[in-house]
């Protein structure tokens, strides 16, 4: 008799099926060698929320839900079955001084794309704060850098009523000449969710606004198509930034600014899994998850989802 063969890992006793594996199980911990073609990162960065946010303990639910998914998707025939994900691990921050965790995370960053230049990288925040370093890191690797925001705000507020908070990080990126106002395009931004002042701040600096009632009355691939055609004749790689909450509050409950009239998560799925087709799309964020008001994890379910769709999109077109 083969001596405790029941006993497994504390956390790891679950049921197994011979002939399914689980999107957990691509995840693999780096070595501090070689990092593979598709990288995660944890960025547990809440601290500078302007509400009260959890979304510190993100990454750490997001990766667990992938568990809850296999690698095979049966809308296009194509199993994940083989990829293979190296998990960075998280990012250290600093116990109270936000500018200095931003800075932990902008270097971390330049190091990755400099180390493994050529690597797929997902990001796991934290709050809407970290796009600002992360992307300031990312252009390290690449020169003329877009961003296609998916967000319910258009997170341009002045940096002198509060610092670098998770409402500041596109003005920042403006501001710090990291990233051009026409190379932003912001899809899903809400009524009620923003002010005049900004919204025409965003126009003046050339920013490309979908609003909610674009996306409701026009197909969210076409605006997918003629978001990537407009900036693939400026930059070199697009950069995508998923803020959770540009769903609609039935979608994410887990999202510190909840509120009705957004995206229904099957549009955001769609719309993701279609970005990731674009080899010129290098990096995707997911932010704006606070696990602590969450319900039955859905939201960090439909966070991990995204990660899956995306990989989904460059399993199809080849680039993974």
């Amino acid at each position: 008799m083969q001596p405790f063969r029941f006993l497994k890992e504390a956390g790891r006793a679950v049921f197994q099926d011979r002939y399914v594996k689980r999107a957990s199980d691509m995840l693999r911990e780096w070595d501090g060698k070689d990092g593979g073609s598709i990288g995660i990162i944890g960025v547990p960065l809440s601290k500078s929320s302007i509400s009260h946010s959890g979304a510190v303990f993100a990454p750490g639910v997001i990766r667990k839900m992938l568990s809850s998914y296999s690698t095979y998707s049966i809308e296009e025939d194509i199993d994940l079955l083989d990829s293979v994900i190296t998990d960075y691990g998280d990012i250290v921050m600093h116990p109270t001084d936000i500018v200095e965790s931003q800075k932990r995370i902008a270097e971390t960053m330049e190091q990755l794309v400099v180390v493994h230049p050529d690597a797929l990288l997902i990001v796991l925040g934290g709050d809407h704060s970290i796009s600002f370093p992360a992307v300031s890191g990312f252009k390290k690797r690449w020169k003329k850098i877009g961003v296609i925001q998916f967000d319910a705000h258009h997170d341009l507020r002045n940096l002198e009523d509060g610092g670098p908070t998770n409402g500041t990080p596109f003005r920042n990126l403006i501001e710090s000449d990291v990233l051009k106002g026409s190379h932003l395009i912001q899809i899903g931004i809400r009524d009620f969710m923003n002010s005049k002042t900004y919204t025409e701040y965003g126009k003046e600096h050339g920013i490309s606004i979908y609003t909610m009632k674009d996306v409701r009355n026009r197909d969210i691939k076409e605006i997918i198509k003629e978001s990537v055609q407009q900036l693939e004749k400026e930059v070199d790689a697009i950069y995508v930034s998923v803020d959770m909450d540009v769903l609609d509050q039935a979608y994410a409950p887990g999202c510190p600014a909840i509120g009705p009239g957004g995206m229904e998560s099957a549009s955001l799925l769609d719309a993701v899994a279609l970005l990731g087709e674009y080899d010129i799309v290098k990096a995707m964020d997911i932010v704006e998850i606070d696990p602590t008001i969450d319900f039955r994890d859905m939201t960090s379910r439909t966070a991990a989802w995204v990660i899956m769709q995306f990989l989904k999109g460059k399993k199809k077109a080849g680039w993974i």
